[in-house]
């Protein structure tokens, strides 16, 4: 190992090294391809650190100027692609590296100007990078390893062509080192197509898959699935815990109702952007929030020290992607709890899931309400703050507080105000609660209502009724039975003096509604299956026509046919001969079959053959022009042109047409004066028709004041608009 290296995993506390560490740091693997396969959580990201350091360094002791990039790290997520980048920094910090980063959502500009400015390592994410590229704002010509982290999700987000776009640009004599939890066929393919004698490496078991995890399976109702969530983080009480969901909707509405029931939450989700993304793993990181409501967005790779607890709100799609949410705790050595909420409708699907995953669960129910202040009060007895000795200004506090209150007061009173100071747990359905059976009636009388089901009684008017005319309650009525003509009423011992005493002699609950008492339980009837109903007359549109259907279907026999009135050319009982169209023995004329050279109707009517009917008198052209030809309908059968006729009918005034004909207009009702003038009564229009009608005028031009003298104006009249 590096010198500098040691001496910065030295720094942050590393007293020994995870498997796949140790593997990669082999000296017979130096500056080899390799193809390594660890679990989540086994400190791969440090691994592929120390695996590229003698590649980038050699023999050196700290790197030289930065300028071309030395060493590419492709992640899937832009959180680990950023987390990457932030554990290189520490790990090469004393070997002088200049690191940057290249994920989408950032500003590409800045981006290019800290390429331009020079980098060692870069941490991207392969559109982002495919887009540098393509830009020609980075210089891959000098990398000399290139590493591909969690390569099976990049395959899953479809960013296979991304890949192979960015290694066909990278320099042939690199090394290519690809980390991933699975290997699946693709993964293979591709390390076959871009990797060059490449070791595999395997560091993980699937005997002890998340051993340093440990997995709860919690039975509760469906409508119990947020409260069983804050129950689980109360009884738990961990630094930082992650609530998965499968919808963006889900994880605002979960991470909206953590917050108002006082917890520090944040969301973290694909529709926010990437400062939003970040700021919310930062303030995890830094304790300023407890709870991180995610998609699987943050399944892959993201880090957080002190993360304890991990929630499925909603089970997971695939055994991987649990194993990927629940390998954001037990990291590093630590231990951890994944906890699953399950409801039955869900049941099946969480034991798949676990069977696939290899690991084993524990099967109960959410923590409830007494089982969370249970615990709160374990927590307060067993916190080591009642070890330590009181300050002199807390010794004066506590000498205030003893003067004005008695011991009990003052733990009454910090009782509450702790409880104050914490969400309140909530109330669980018991999913294995049965539902009590009804208690026993008891003594009763029976009643009889006059009117029954033909009358239109029904329990829930009967009900009513009782309970107003008789002073009772909906526990002394037991059963009520309705049948045809008459109803029975079931009333318990104790309220029947009062029901009697306030119907009174009438014993009447309404008008017509008579009740009878009985000495013994009514003999019930059978209501039987009600009448047939009849297909209703309005059928929605596109319906098939009612059909009612016999029980039985019996062979219908056909209706006769009536005789036809002459006798059968064919007999039914002729042989076949006589049914031949040659027409010898039947007697009726042969049918000609088309066929070359036959001749048609047209020309036997043109030949003058004898036929049943008279011929049609074919078109025939005439030699006039061509406007007078028309077909020959007449009885010359010529094509002269027949003059109009000219009308008889009187004209109607004011018809369409002007002529004397009279046209083909519809007589309209005789006005007894002249038309009225139409529009304004001294328009140019209406002048010129009363100077054409006026006596000894002809028409003529009307023309303007102006111009006509004696349409001038007045003398020493002013004319309009002008002064």
């Amino acid at each position: 190992m590096h010198p500098a290296l040691r001496a910065a995993l030295d720094e942050r506390g590393y007293t020994t090294l995870t498997p796949v560490q140790t593997l990669v740091l082999d000296p017979d693997l130096k500056g080899r391809d390799m193809l390594v396969s660890a679990q989540t959580g086994s400190g791969k990201t440090l691994g592929f650190g120390l695996a590229i350091a003698p590649t980038l360094l050699g023999e050196d002791t700290a790197f030289g100027p930065a300028g071309a990039p030395l060493a590419v790290v492709i992640a899937p997520t832009r959180e680990l692609a950023l987390q990457v980048k932030r554990e290189l920094t520490w790990l090469f910090a004393k070997t002088g590296a200049v690191l940057a980063s290249c994920v989408g959502g950032m500003d590409m500009r800045d981006e290019r100007r800290a390429l331009e400015r020079g980098a060692h390592i870069v941490a991207a994410t392969p559109g982002r990078l495919r887009d540098h590229i393509a830009r020609s704002s980075i210089d891959l010509s000098a990398v000399r390893a290139v590493v591909l982290d969690e390569a099976d999700e990049m395959l899953d987000l479809g960013f296979r062509e991304d890949l192979e776009f960015i290694l066909g640009e990278l320099p042939s004599d690199r090394q290519t080192l690809l980390f991933s939890a699975t290997v699946p066929r693709a993964i293979a393919d591709l390390a076959k197509g871009y990797q060059t004698d490449a070791e595999r490496i395997i560091a993980k078991s699937d005997a002890s898959q998340h051993g340093d995890i440990e997995y709860r399976a919690m039975m509760v109702a469906a409508g119990d699935v947020d409260n069983a969530v804050i129950n689980t983080l109360r009884f738990h009480e961990a630094p930082n815990a992650l609530v998965f969901a499968n919808t963006r909707a889900m994880v605002n509405r979960l991470a909206a109702r953590l917050s108002n029931r006082g917890f520090s939450a944040v969301a973290l989700s694909g529709e926010l952007s990437q400062s939003e993304r970040t700021h919310a793993l930062q303030a995890m990181r830094d304790g300023r929030a407890q709870v991180c409501v995610a998609t699987d967005v943050a399944a892959r790779g993201i880090d957080l020290p002190k993360l304890d607890l991990v929630v499925h709100a909603e089970l997971p799609s695939n055994q991987e992607t649990l194993l990927h949410r629940s390998g954001r705790t037990g990291r590093a050595g630590r231990k951890g709890v994944s906890a699953l909420v399950v409801t039955p409708a869900t049941r099946k699907k969480a034991e798949r899931l676990l069977g696939w995953a290899k690991v084993r669960a524990e099967w109960g129910t959410a923590p409830s309400a007494n089982e969370v202040r249970e615990m709160d009060e374990e927590r307060l007895f067993s916190d080591p703050s009642w070890e330590v000795p009181a300050t002199e200004a807390e010794e004066e506090s506590a000498a205030r507080l003893l003067e004005a209150f008695s011991p009990e007061q003052i733990a009454a009173g910090y009782l509450r105000l702790l409880r104050t100071l914490r969400a309140p747990p909530e109330e669980l359905a018991d999913i294995n609660a049965k539902p009590e059976p009804r208690p026993e009636f008891g003594a009763s009388t029976w009643f009889s209502v006059s009117g029954g089901r033909n009358a239109g009684a029904e329990p829930r008017r009967l009900l009513p009724m009782l309970c107003k005319a008789g002073g009772l309650t909906k526990d002394d009525v037991g059963a009520i039975r309705v049948q045809n003509d008459e109803s029975f009423v079931q009333l318990r011992d104790e309220a029947v003096a009062g029901f009697l005493n306030r119907l009174g002699a009438a014993m009447e609950l309404e008008e017509g509604a008579r009740v009878t008492q009985l000495s013994a339980p009514p003999e019930l009837a059978s209501r039987g299956p009600g009448p047939r109903k009849e297909p209703s007359a309005r059928k929605p549109m596109g319906a098939k026509p009612y059909r009612s259907k016999p029980a039985v279907s019996a062979p219908r026999e056909a209706d006769p046919k009536p005789a036809p009135d002459r006798p059968r050319a064919f007999p039914k009982d002729a042989p076949r001969k006589d049914r031949d169209r040659t027409g010898e023995e039947t007697g009726r004329p042969a049918k000609r079959a088309f066929q070359k050279g036959a001749a048609s109707k047209i020309d036997r009517v043109r030949e003058g053959e004898k036929t049943d009917r008279p011929a049609k008198p074919a078109f025939r052209k005439t030699a006039g022009p061509k406007d007078d030809r028309r077909r020959g309908s007449d009885e010359t059968g010529g094509g002269e042109k027949r003059p109009f006729r000219k009308s008889t009918a009187p004209k109607e005034p004011w018809s369409r047409s002007g002529d004397e004909t009279g046209g083909n207009a519809k007589p309209k009702r005789t006005p007894k004066g002249p038309p009225p003038p139409k529009g304004k009564p001294n328009s140019k229009k209406n002048r010129a028709r009363a100077a054409a009608d006026a006596p000894g005028k002809g028409p003529g031009k009307v023309r303007s004041k102006a111009s006509d003298p004696s349409q001038s104006l007045k003398p020493g009249k002013p004319r309009r608009g002008r002064s």
